[in-house]
């Protein structure tokens, strides 16, 4: 008896072990996230959420400085990294180990914290290659134009964004941030949005209570930490703020996860103005889309029927009939509608007209700008080109940074893109670098650029040879190397260029016979110059070749001459060697020649001993003469 009240004691503890297991099992991983605090030097811990910002090393350039935070809802960082025109009009964070999904990428501007400076900076922003906004004047005077977001897709497992000049100031950055979502928010249709680029126009928390983050509401880290700018009224006297303190349902749900406490308050109409209306001001030409919340939690609305209203945008009705309670299946639970549209003005405006009942109610707001993310270029013609930055000393003042081709608005200096139908990627079909002060080498590398129809390179002081990869670039027209310092000879290579059409190699320190190929192609309207190169030779207008060896015969006179040396240095060594060896043994003979000459003595010694002792006892035995035994 008494085991089994234990058991029944017990069993609600394993019931809620077990439960707190599984849910614990089936938990989501908590998103990636990264903070960076632009210029500082090491890592920052913000209140009053201690948020962890990482210090600022090796993203890119720039320079650091202090910070004047330009809004009270701009992070609380002391630096800020600004971009002056001289190190170049594009200058980009790259931010490696960065896992592949979907992202809320957010910046935050900053005023550089120098005595007697007010001006604020105009630029431009893209991240991945695509630009998702430009600074107005005035920004700076705007809680919500303090910063830029976009939902994005990131697939190579890092992250760009660029910063272009436009010529009004140097960008000045204050905070990056790089926060994960769910894979599905914020989808416009059933199919994936990976394609499609979300630029945050506005967030509006509508009635009563003050500008928030999601983690100001509680909200879940799948959220995105959206910023939400409040609201109170959309005209005077045309509506009245609502607001509750009862829980609400549906409302933390994925993939969107919005914080319930956004839907404690709300925006009614009042029955002097019956059409609730909320207007902006926004870039014509665009589509936008539009996410309107809902929770009816006002008390005097309590079944369904009872507050019954339509919703147009810019007059055309988006959604007829529409009934929170009977939509959202109960009081002080959460509705969201999204639609997206056409804006050919200047003007976006939401309309709620009721149909039944007074008034409508609403209570938040999400308003996005849909961009169609850029293609990139070719990344190993991108990797090509940083090469070439770093071995012709590229100047600092063209930048270089990004992604050559996109955004559109904002292409390299010098590289000329064309869109490659094929690949559904930009290549690189042309370089105009001609008198840009170039010194080093031309890389081997340059070959990478398969689809280059031109380079010019002239009027600089690039010396080394000329990279016979140069000739596998088939789709060459246009090959300008003029008044440079290269040396050597011509590659065979460049007689393979069936389409150039126009090559200047005059002016360098060029030596040896012109490729036949290319003294053939003369013939076919083709532009060649070879002047100035005083040790070219074997074409009309250049002096006449003397004995000239192939490549093969120059290879086997090299072998040969290698084979010799190699032979000259063995007998060498071998000869070398021996000499040691016969040294070696005259050394040892004087050492031991001392000690050979007292053996030699006292061998002689003992010789003439043994016959002295011979002679004595011949001579004794004469003398006393035969004994006889009796």
């Amino acid at each position: 008896m008494l085991r089994f009240i234990l058991r029944l004691l017990l069993l609600p503890w394993l019931l809620l072990l077990l439960s707190s297991v599984f849910s614990s099992a089936s938990a989501k991983p908590a998103p990636f996230a990264m903070r960076i605090s632009c210029g500082a030097r090491q890592n920052v811990h913000t209140k009053p959420t201690n948020t962890l910002w990482f210090k600022d090393f090796a993203y890119t350039g720039g320079i650091p400085f202090n910070a004047t935070r330009p809004s009270y809802i701009s992070p609380p960082l002391q630096s800020l990294r600004y971009f002056p025109l001289s190190e170049g009009p594009e200058n980009c964070y790259i931010i490696n180990r960065v896992p592949r999904g979907h992202y809320s990428v957010r910046i935050f501007f900053g005023l550089l914290a120098q005595q007697n400076y007010d001006s604020e900076p105009l630029f431009d922003i893209s991240v991945e290659g695509t630009q998702v906004t430009s600074l107005k004047s005035g920004w700076s005077s705007h809680d919500d134009e303090t910063f830029a977001e976009a939902l994005v897709f990131l697939k190579d497992s890092s992250v760009s964004i660029c910063f272009h000049s436009t010529g009004h100031g140097d960008p000045a950055i204050l905070s990056l941030e790089i926060l994960q979502v769910d894979d599905k928010a914020y989808q416009l249709s059933q199919q994936s949005g990976q394609g499609i680029i979300l630029r945050t126009v506005t967030r509006l928390s509508c009635g009563t209570g003050k500008p928030k983050f999601d983690v100001d509401y509680g909200g879940d880290h799948w959220g995105g930490d959206r910023f939400w700018n409040y609201i109170k009224t959309f005209g005077q006297s045309t509506d009245t703020a609502r607001s509750t303190e009862a829980n609400i349902k549906q409302a933390s749900n994925p993939p969107n996860f919005y914080p319930a406490a956004l839907y404690k308050n709300a925006i009614v109409g009042t029955s002097s103005q019956p059409d609730l209306e909320y207007t902006m001001d926004v870039d014509p030409n665009r589509n936008y889309s539009i996410w309107l919340h809902f929770a009816e939690i006002d008390s005097t609305v309590t079944g369904v029927g009872q507050r019954v209203f339509d919703i147009l945008i810019n007059g055309d009705t988006e959604f007829q009939d529409v009934d929170v309670i009977k939509m959202s299946g109960d009081r002080y639970a959460a509705l969201v509608l999204n639609t997206t549209v056409a804006v050919s003005g200047r003007t976006l405006a939401i309309t709620l007209r009721p149909k039944e009942g007074d008034h409508a109610i609403i209570n938040a707001i999400e308003i996005f700008e849909v961009i169609m993310a850029e293609s990139k270029t070719v990344p190993e013609e991108v990797k090509a080109l940083q090469t070439l930055k770093k071995t012709l000393g590229l100047p600092v003042r063209l930048g270089w940074n990004g992604d050559p081709c996109v955004p559109q608005q904002h292409p390299w200096s010098g590289a000329d893109c064309q869109f490659d139908r094929t690949s559904s990627k930009w290549v690189i079909d042309g370089l105009g670098l001609d008198n840009q002060g170039l010194k080093g080498f031309l890389p081997d590398g340059i070959s990478k650029l398969h689809h280059l129809q031109s380079l010019n390179l002239s009027g600089n002081n690039i010396h080394g040879t000329i990279p016979y990869s140069l000739g596998t670039i088939t789709s060459l027209e246009v090959l300008d190397l003029s008044l440079n310092s290269f040396n050597g000879s011509i590659p065979e290579s460049l007689g393979q260029l069936t389409s150039l059409q126009r090559l200047n190699l005059n002016s360098n320190s060029l030596s040896g016979r012109v490729p036949a190929a290319l003294g053939g192609r003369l013939l076919h309207r083709a532009s060649f110059n070879f002047t100035d190169n005083h040790g070219l030779c074997g074409i009309p207008g250049l002096p006449t070749c003397g004995p000239h060896l192939t490549a093969a015969a120059k290879i086997g006179i090299a072998f040969g001459a290698l084979l010799l040396f190699l032979l000259l240095v063995i007998c060498s060594i071998c000869c070398w060697k021996r000499r040691q060896n016969i040294l070696r043994t005259q050394q040892l003979a004087a050492r031991e020649a001392p000690y050979a000459k007292a053996r030699t003595h006292l061998s002689q010694n003992i010789q003439m001993n043994r016959q002295h002792n011979h002679h004595a006892q011949s001579r004794t035995a004469a003398e006393t003469g035969p004994i006889l035994l009796s």
